[in-house]
């Protein structure tokens, strides 16, 4: 009975965020598809909320865009997805890529680096349309991401929540041929 009303709760909070969230988001046209994706890591619900642009531009269909330094340019701020920025909700406080990161919502921002490292920023502010204006003193952190090369091209911008095999989870963002991903553990 516990577990079902601790479940309960945590679905509410979820709800209550994401709705707060919503009027903002209203007020603008939303082009690409969202998703809302949620895993259960070592007993803790992390949620991401994001938008999940292609490839192909929605003009023209036939025209495939270069993202990485073409759609999404390097060293310039980018709300990881289409339309509002990237919602990430943690029921615990988990340890991201170093950064203590308390229960709650948070908006997430990437910085893509062609030669340097990838950064992943972390903003305490919610329901933020696109990158502006973005609120630098409500950033919470900014993160090292690890870069991989993909054998297969990734034609939908796609993250992810999983298990890591060491311990924890790690939360994957895929598109074109390269993935960015960032490890956590949850904080007892």
């Amino acid at each position: 009975m516990r577990d079902t009303m601790k479940t309960l709760k945590s679905i509410l909070v979820i709800t209550a965020l994401i709705a707060s969230a919503l009027p903002a988001m209203a007020q603008k046209q939303r082009v690409s598809p969202h998703e809302t994706i949620s895993s259960k890591i070592d007993g803790n619900r992390v949620t991401i909320v994001y938008g999940r642009p292609y490839s192909a531009n929605p003009k023209n269909k036939a025209e495939i865009r270069k993202i990485w330094g073409g759609l999404v340019p390097y060293d310039q701020r980018w709300r990881m997805g289409a339309d509002e920025a990237t919602l990430l909700i943690t029921q615990q406080p988990i340890d991201l890529g170093g950064t203590t990161l308390p229960a709650g919502a948070y908006t997430l921002f990437m910085v893509p680096s062609e030669n340097g490292t990838s950064k992943l920023l972390v903003n305490k502010q919610v329901g933020q349309w696109g990158i502006d204006p973005y609120d630098e003193k409500q950033e919470l952190a900014q993160i090292d991401l690890k870069k991989d090369v993909l054998d297969n091209q990734v034609d939908q911008f796609t993250m992810a929540i999983e298990k890591n095999p060491s311990g924890g989870g790690i939360i994957k963002m895929s598109w074109e041929k390269t993935q960015f991903s960032v490890p956590f553990t949850v904080k007892k």
